[in-house]
């Protein structure tokens, strides 16, 4: 039996977040694709100070490339010990082509012997409309930087994030565990709720996925 959803473009190469996002937003409200699905892989250059002009400026570079309703996210741990850093540099701490290990090996060695570690993710998502509108909404998780690497699920800085209240590390938690309390669910949460009222008002705003 075929199915009809409502589509919305995630404006990212990488499969792990979509799989993430797809999670948060998916069935029953929407069929969530990323840039590959549409064979466009290109690199926004993210000159922006804030996560939310960066979430921006990829959301607005994807809707432009498939004039549909595109969503983006930029997300930044901020390190009090560090005073807020990385922030917005989190994805690019280690170096311009550094890696996930790369970012974790420096985010301990710059914290080590340091007794303050107490920190957040921050998510900023960007909405934007085939029309040229546009919307943010953002997310917060508190927790804590570990002294060591923890688990082998999630990426970037998971291994080393434990959300406050938990005993688990964001990498030793199930995906679905992690959608329940994450910064990026709880932004997204907040964008499908404006999606879904969208939808209702506007259906022509989004293309139509059929799925099986």
């Amino acid at each position: 039996m075929t199915k009809f959803s409502a589509l919305v473009v995630i404006a990212t190469q990488n499969r792990h977040k979509v799989r993430e996002i797809r999670k948060i937003l998916g069935r029953p409200s929407f069929a969530v694709r990323g840039l590959d699905d549409f064979g466009l892989a290109y690199k926004v250059r993210e000159t922006g100070k804030t996560l939310a002009a960066n979430a921006l400026l990829k959301a607005r570079a994807a809707a432009g490339r498939t004039g549909r309703l595109c969503l983006a996210d930029d997300t930044g741990l901020e390190v009090d010990a560090l005073h807020g850093a990385p922030g917005v540099y989190s994805a690019r701490f280690a170096g311009p082509a550094c890696s996930y290990e790369d970012n974790n090996r420096k985010l301990l060695r710059v914290l080590d012997g340091e007794k303050r570690r107490t920190a957040r993710f921050r998510c900023v998502v960007a909405v934007v409309l085939p029309d040229g509108r546009e919307r943010l909404f953002e997310g917060v998780c508190a927790g804590r930087i570990l002294r060591e690497r923890r688990g082998s699920q999630g990426f970037g800085f998971d291994p080393l994030f434990q959300p406050a209240g938990h005993k688990k590390s964001f990498a030793e938690m199930s995906l679905r565990q992690k959608n329940r309390i994450s910064h990026r669910s709880r932004a997204f949460l907040k964008a499908r709720k404006f999606l879904q009222g969208l939808y209702r008002r506007s259906p022509s705003l989004f293309a139509v996925s059929s799925e099986k």
